[in-house]
């Protein structure tokens, strides 16, 4: 090796510098680097013949993962993907998703997950907006887009995601299988960095036009490692993912997380009860993740107790805080599964921020815990001054490695969001006298109420303590006297009944009187986003006039 060096080159070991520091860095990259393309080759290193993915009749083990996400990877360079080029995918939770995510990560793109409850423009803005070369499309999902594709004219390369519906692939498109099937298997020569930007994702957009995240190998692969120790994560876990692998919660803190340990995981299309309960009897899954209107509704479902659920030893929840007398009903019914952690993040953080471990959660229900791993986390007044008085709400703030890299083409966001050296979430927060945080509220969902703030949380959790409600959402309406009236948006449980006098009697015997609603709305369910969020914004403009004569 020495004599391949030049003298200007050998001096660069006598001196350390940010000059000579790159070239070593680079000089060294295959020895040292650490990035998401060698994430399946390391599992497939320790468990070759092990199941790396379970989807429906087909099993892929960690040898094969790597092989053909190799294979797709060298379709991508061998049709001109540049490095940091985005390759957008729509796509249920199948084995074409996962193999395309990491084959551009193989390749030095930019993997770009489309949200499939989008439709046509809106998935249009994402793949215009973030100027993607390639879009994979799954045959059930091309409806959504169907009327769209002539706009896509930033798309070199379109690529059919079959799953066996019998379509044939439009025109313009190849298929999935035929892409990359005559490539070699072996991984293509490309220089990595743990700096390199590897995934975007677009925000849900529950309040604005969504933001395009990029994350960096290093964000997600100390994101996953704090998931891993704080998760109690093993290599003899079973997971089962049922959230929409577009979304980062059951992608980036439990598939990926999985996949660099070498557990086995189960896809699931969507989050249907009847197939999680089914498939944790079936797969004897050990671990599992769903947001808390999931949980909700596999609780309510008539055969929950007649399977046999006994292999689920952890559970885990996010999106939004799980109802305290929810959490207590998951313990009574599921005897065996008594580890229950509640994450808490941001898209912007990969997204893993703080965690309530399960020692926690009958002490402290209700709280977001405390900073992962790698993380450290603060809450913040107007001015960007730290809160530390137990009880004062402040803005939940986050740094660490997990941070995001930036929003595409939104400097002046990006500046706000990350201002002062921390991230600010928009959430807000209070700490107890441990240095526990509990989200009461996001910033835009805060009641404002006769000059009084409500947290609308706070009012959640009074409305779960009835026995009839299954679901409960609160918000704020236009009003003529209150300017915004404290608003129950209700679910009732299958067979139960509950009148609007029964709650409100109950809030009133544990709120404080401004903070009781000012009506109940009974519904038969609540709109939610993919990952489980209640969608707020959409019932304020669905009821705004509630309130009017």
């Amino acid at each position: 090796m020495l004599n391949e060096l030049s003298d200007t080159d050998r001096q660069r070991y006598m001196e350390i510098n940010d000059e000579n520091l790159t070239f070593l860095r680079s000089r060294y990259n295959k020895v040292n680097r650490w990035v998401i393309a060698d994430m399946v080759r390391r599992s497939a290193y320790r468990y070759p013949e092990k199941p790396a993915l379970i989807f429906g009749d087909s099993a892929m083990t960690y040898t094969r993962l790597e092989e053909v996400s190799n294979q797709f990877a060298r379709a991508l360079l061998d049709h001109g993907l540049k490095k940091y080029d985005r390759v957008a995918v729509l796509a249920h939770n199948t084995l074409h998703h996962v193999v395309a995510w990491l084959g551009t990560a193989k390749a030095g793109g930019i993997y770009l997950a489309i949200n499939y409850l989008l439709r046509g423009k809106d998935i249009s803005y994402c793949i215009k907006h973030s100027e993607s070369k390639v879009f994979v499309v799954e045959d059930a999902l091309y409806p959504l887009v169907q009327d769209v594709m002539s706009d896509l004219d930033n798309v070199n390369h379109l690529i059919w995601s079959g799953q066996g519906r019998g379509e044939t692939a439009p025109d313009g498109f190849i298929d999935f299988d035929a892409w990359f099937e005559s490539y070699p298997r072996t991984e293509p020569g490309i220089e990595l960095h743990i700096e390199d930007p590897v995934q975007m994702t677009y925000t849900s957009g529950t309040e604005t036009l969504p933001k395009g995240v990029i994350l960096t190998n290093q964000a997600l692969l100390s994101e996953y490692t704090g998931c891993i120790i704080d998760g109690q994560y093993s290599p003899d876990d079973i997971n089962l993912n049922v959230m929409p692998i577009f979304h980062c919660a059951q992608r980036d803190v439990f598939l990926n997380p999985c996949l660099m340990l070498g557990a086995v995981n189960v896809l699931l299309l969507q989050p249907d009860p009847v197939q999680i309960i089914t498939a944790i009897e079936k797969y004897r899954a050990t671990m599992f993740f769903a947001a808390p209107t999931v949980w909700i509704a596999m609780l309510r479902h008539p055969g929950f107790d007649s399977h046999d659920l006994g292999s689920l030893k952890k559970g885990y929840y996010g999106a939004s805080i799980m109802p305290v007398e929810v959490l207590r009903e998951l313990l009574r019914r599921m005897p065996n599964c008594q580890s229950f952690y509640n994450y808490y993040g941001q898209t912007e953080l990969s997204p893993y921020h703080t965690m309530l471990k399960p020692a926690f959660q009958l002490t402290k229900p209700g709280s977001a815990g405390q900073g992962g791993l790698n993380m450290e986390t603060r809450l913040e007044d107007d001015l960007h001054r730290p809160v530390t008085e137990p009880g004062k709400p402040g803005e939940i703030c986050g740094r660490g490695p997990h941070a995001m890299l930036m929003y595409f083409k939104e400097p002046e966001k990006t500046e706000a969001v990350l201002a002062h050296g921390w991230f600010h979430s928009g959430d807000i927060g209070v700490l107890d006298e441990d240095n526990f945080i509990s989200v009461a509220d996001r910033k835009k969902d805060m009641v404002k109420t006769g000059g009084e703030n409500v947290p609308s949380r706070e009012v959640e959790e009074v409305i779960y303590l009835h026995p009839a409600v299954s679901e409960v959402a609160v918000i704020g309406l236009p009003h003529d006297k209150w300017v915004e009236a404290v608003t129950a948006v209700v679910t009732l449980k299958q067979g139960r009944s509950a009148t609007e006098d029964e709650i409100l009697t109950l809030c009133r015997q544990h709120l404080a009187p401004f903070k009781v609603p000012k009506g109940i709305i009974f519904t038969a369910a609540l709109p939610k986003t993919p990952s489980g969020k209640i969608l707020k914004r959409d019932m304020r403009q669905h009821y705004r006039e509630f309130y009017v004569d």
